[in-house]
C-alpha cells in the first residue's frame, strides 16, 4: 500500500508536449512545508510503497512487470487511499514514460481529445507511448471509456485506470479485456503504524507521539493513508504551533474532527457489508447479523435501505418455514418511519436477530426463479378451456369453464385428480418445501393432496384432456 492516492496529479511532465495546462493552483516545488503532508509522503521509489506486497513483494506480478520493464494497460481496483496515483506515477517514472492524468469526475471528451493529441505530439518526436491514467475511471460513460479503445490498442497509450469500484461491473467489457486487473487492499494495523511512524521521524522529528496517540490516528484512518496523513497533518501541526512537546489521545480526541468510518453508499464496501449481514441472517449468526447491521449504521448508511434488505430477507431465506419472520420485518419498516433514528432502529435489530434465528427455506425462492427460467423458454401454452371463466354467451357456447370442479364443492375443499397446468406440463413440481419449520406441516399437507390425486387417477377419476370426469 502506498503512502497515498493524492489529488488529481494534473501536471504534466516537462517531457511531454501538453494540451493540458498546468495547474494555477499547484503548490511550487520549492516550498515543500506548503504542500500536503501526504503529498511530501508520496514514494518516490517501488521499495518505499507501504503494503500491496501481494503485488509488489518479491516475485509479485507487479514488481516483476517493474524489474522486467514491461509497462502495460491495468486497472488498479481498491478503496481510497491505497495508492492507485502512486503507482501509476511510479510506473511511469520507472519505464521513462510521459505522464497524463485525467479525472473522471472533473474531466469530460475535450480532456480526453487533448490528450489524444499531446500523446500524439509525444510518438511523432519521441517514438514512445504515453501512460494515461485516468482517475474514477467508473465514473466516464460507455461512450467516453470507449474512446479509449483504439488508442490503447494502436500503441499510444499504456492505459492506467483507478476505480473504487468492481471493474466487472463499471468498466467496459472491450477496455477490460484489454487491461490487467490488480486489486489493491486497505493499509493493515501494522503497515498503517509503520507509515505513521516514519512519517513522523522526517517530518516532525522533535514531537513525541504517544502509543495510545499512534493507535487513535491508525484506527481513524481504517485503513486509508491519506486520512492517516491528514489526521498526522493537522494534530502534530498544530502541536507545533502550540509549543507542545508531547501528543497523546487525550490532545487528539480534541484536535481531530469526529470521522465516521469509510462507507461509501455507492461503492464495494458498501454492498460487501450489506453482502455480509445477508449472509450472516442465511447463516443463523445473530451476531454477526448485529455486527455488520452496526457497520453500516456507524458509516452512515440509510437505515430505510437496510430494513428494505431485512425484508427481502425475510421472503428468499426464510419465507414459509416462518411467515411470521416478513410480518416483523415490514413491521420494523413501520416503526422506523414512525419513530425515526435512533428509537426506529432497534425494532430493525429485532427483525434482524429474528430473522437470523428463525428456520430458514428458500423453497418458494428456488420454485419462483425455476418458474420464471421455464416459462422464458418455453412456448406459449393456451389455458384449459375448463380453466376459463366464461362471462358471455358466445365464451359458454365454446365451452369455457365446462367440466371445471368448483373445489369448496368437494370433500375436505380439494378436487382429487384435476390438474391446473397446461397441456403437457401435467405432474410438473417446482415448489419443493424445506424440512424445516412451517414448511415440514405443508411438505406434510402436499404429500396427504398428491397421495389423494393418485387415489383418483388409480379410480380413474382424474381429468382427461377434452373430457369431463
Amino acid at each position: 500500500m502506498s503512502t497515498s492516492d493524492l489529488f488529481g496529479d494534473d501536471l504534466l511532465p516537462p517531457t511531454t508536449p501538453s494540451k493540458a495546462k498546468p495547474s494555477t493552483t499547484a503548490i511550487p516545488e520549492s516550498q515543500p512545508m506548503l504542500r500536503p503532508l501526504a503529498e511530501r509522503m508520496r514514494p518516490q521509489t517501488l521499495d518505499e510503497v507501504v503494503g500491496q506486497t501481494h503485488l509488489l513483494g518479491a516475485g509479485a506480478p507487479l514488481r516483476t512487470a517493474f524489474e522486467q520493464h514491461r509497462p502495460h494497460s491495468m486497472i488498479l481496483w481498491g478503496p481510497p487511499g491505497v495508492g492507485k496515483t502512486t503507482l501509476a506515477r511510479l510506473m511511469a517514472s520507472a519505464f521513462d514514460l510521459p505522464f497524463i492524468s485525467i479525472s473522471a469526475v472533473l474531466g469530460g471528451v475535450k480532456d480526453i481529445r487533448d490528450a489524444v493529441d499531446a500523446a500524439k505530439e509525444t510518438m511523432r518526436l519521441t517514438g514512445r507511448p504515453t501512460l494515461l491514467f485516468v482517475d474514477e475511471v467508473h465514473r466516464f460513460s460507455k461512450s467516453q471509456q470507449d474512446a479509449f479503445l483504439p488508442h490503447v490498442e494502436s500503441g499510444l497509450f499504456i492505459f492506467v485506470g483507478a476505480t473504487t469500484e468492481n471493474p466487472s461491473f463499471e468498466v467496459n467489457s472491450a477496455l477490460l479485456s484489454r487491461s490487467t486487473v490488480y486489486q489493491l487492499q486497505s493499509l493493515k494495523y501494522d503497515e498503517a503504524t509503520f507509515l505513521l511512524e516514519r512519517t513522523l521521524k522526517k517530518e516532525f522529528p522533535d514531537l513525541t507521539v504517544t502509543d495510545d496517540a499512534i493507535g487513535v490516528m491508525v484506527e481513524l484512518a481504517d485503513g486509508d493513508a491519506r486520512r492517516l496523513l491528514n489526521a498526522v497533518d493537522v494534530a502534530c501541526t498544530m502541536a507545533m504551533e502550540r509549543h507542545m512537546t508531547e501528543v497523546d489521545a487525550t490532545f487528539l480526541r480534541k484536535t481531530l474532527p469526529t470521522t465516521l468510518r469509510r462507507f461509501d453508499k455507492g461503492g464495494d464496501n458498501f454492498y460487501d457489508q450489506i453482502s455480509a449481514m445477508h449472509k450472516s441472517v442465511r447463516g443463523s449468526d445473530p451476531d454477526a447479523a448485529l455486527y455488520w447491521m452496526c457497520r453500516m449504521l456507524d458509516g452512515g448508511c440509510d437505515p430505510r435501505y437496510i430494513v428494505r434488505r431485512v425484508v427481502r430477507m425475510a421472503i428468499e431465506d426464510i419465507s414459509l418455514a416462518d411467515p411470521r419472520a416478513t410480518q416483523l420485518a415490514v413491521e420494523a419498516a413501520e416503526i422506523y418511519e414512525r419513530l425515526g433514528s435512533p428509537e426506529g432502529e432497534l425494532a430493525i435489530a429485532q427483525a434482524v436477530v429474528y430473522l437470523a434465528c428463525a428456520p430458514k427455506s428458500n423453497a418458494v425462492y428456488n420454485a419462483y426463479n425455476a418458474v420464471r427460467a421455464f416459462v422464458k423458454t418455453d412456448r406459449s401454452r393456451p389455458v384449459p378451456l375448463y380453466l376459463r371463466n366464461a362471462p358471455t354467451k358466445l365464451m359458454k357456447d365454446l365451452g369455457y369453464k365446462d367440466g371445471y370442479r368448483y373445489a369448496h364443492d368437494e370433500p375436505s375443499a380439494f378436487a382429487a385428480g384435476e390438474v391446473y397446468l397446461p397441456e403437457g406440463l401435467e405432474g410438473m413440481k417446482w415448489y419443493k418445501p424445506v424440512d424445516r419449520g412451517l414448511e415440514i406441516k405443508i411438505s406434510e399437507k402436499l404429500a396427504r393432496l398428491e397421495a389423494l390425486n393418485q387415489e383418483a387417477r388409480r379410480q380413474g377419476k382424474a381429468r382427461r384432456r377434452g373430457q369431463g370426469i
